[in-house]
């Protein structure tokens, strides 16, 4: 057998090993004894206290049209969903990144961008967060996800993006 094959099979045993739950066969709902381990892996996108869970579940970041630094009804949505997961994640703070797309010069798009910052940061107040545990910071159009002169890239770029870290205040 030549090393790619060992290498091969090697690997299929590993991946089919880490296909196995142990605890598959208990019968109390994925719990431990004491309440712990609600079958998820602690601070994994499927842990409801996670910085995974808030951004690949919750979503970190709301869209904005054209020019427009206001809400639509979908940020809305998503805000408020960040707004609770801030309520009950009390040690965790946000810093607030606006966006724009690559129209428009660099000083109207860092403004545009401030503005978009700051109508997140005032939604979630607006839900109870405090002021104390937000920032807001714009980039303009320093720092698009999408290059391209195209408006399926421009609108990707038009976006307020809600990064947290641990260390907050209660």
């Amino acid at each position: 057998m030549n090393s790619l094959k060992i290498a091969v099979l090697v690997g299929a045993a590993f991946a089919l090993g880490a296909c196995t739950n142990a605890g598959r066969f208990d019968n109390d709902g994925g719990f431990g004894a004491d309440g712990a381990g609600a079958g998820f892996d602690v601070g994994s996108a499927q842990d409801p206290n996670s910085p995974a869970y808030f951004s690949q579940t919750i979503g970190d970041r709301v869209l904005f049209l054209v020019d427009q630094s206001s809400l639509t009804p979908q940020a809305q949505t998503v805000l408020a969903g960040q707004a609770a997961w801030l309520a009950n994640n009390p040690e965790f703070t946000a810093v607030i990144e606006g966006h724009a797309d690559e129209q428009g010069t660099r000083e109207y798009n860092l403004a545009l961008g401030a503005r978009r910052a700051n109508a997140v940061q005032e939604y979630l107040v607006s839900q109870g967060v405090a002021a104390t545990r937000l920032q807001t910071l714009t980039f303009g159009k320093e720092r698009p996800l999408e290059i391209c002169s195209d408006e399926s890239c421009y609108a990707k770029n038009r976006r307020a993006v809600t990064v947290i870290a641990a260390g907050g205040t209660s």
